[in-house]
């Protein structure tokens, strides 16, 4: 039996929810409107008491799995590893398809986000490169190249 019936999102806890809420939206995903969630519900869920958290929803044009970008008030966040390398456990990326990766990498290098490493290909049918975005967030941007 399987249990799993779509994909749905992708979360990741910021300590700046408007710095990254821009960063992705700069990249093309479209926002939903910040809202915050506490009580009961989240308490449970996270297994914590007193929590509250701002979250923004994101998703690429046209629909399909979305981005939560959260960020706690209660209780305040715990430093993460900013600088993680590729090979550290844990999520490492999260993965976009673009249209022009060239223009991508320069558009995130011009708000300050570098590359991690460089832009690779991958048997002439992908080119690719990993952005460190904001708090140390590894974005994967892919353009299928054609032929």
């Amino acid at each position: 039996m399987t249990f799993i019936r779509r994909f749905d999102h992708v979360g990741i806890t910021v300590a700046d929810l408007d710095a990254a809420t821009a960063f992705f939206v700069s990249l093309g995903l479209e926002a939903d409107q910040k809202m915050a969630v506490e009580g009961e519900f989240l308490d449970t869920v996270i297994g914590m008491t007193d929590t509250r958290t701002e979250i923004v929803m994101l998703r690429p044009p046209g629909g399909g799995t979305t981005l939560e970008l959260s960020s706690f008030t209660r209780p305040d966040h715990l430093p993460g590893s900013p600088a993680a390398p590729a090979n550290e456990l844990g999520l490492r990326n999260v993965a976009f398809e673009v249209h022009d990766l060239q223009a991508a990498v320069d558009h995130a290098a011009a708000a300050g986000y570098g590359l991690v490493g460089g832009i690779g290909e991958y048997e002439g049918v992908w080119r690719m490169a990993y952005v460190r975005g904001p708090e140390g967030i590894i974005v994967s941007l892919a353009e299928r190249i054609e032929k």
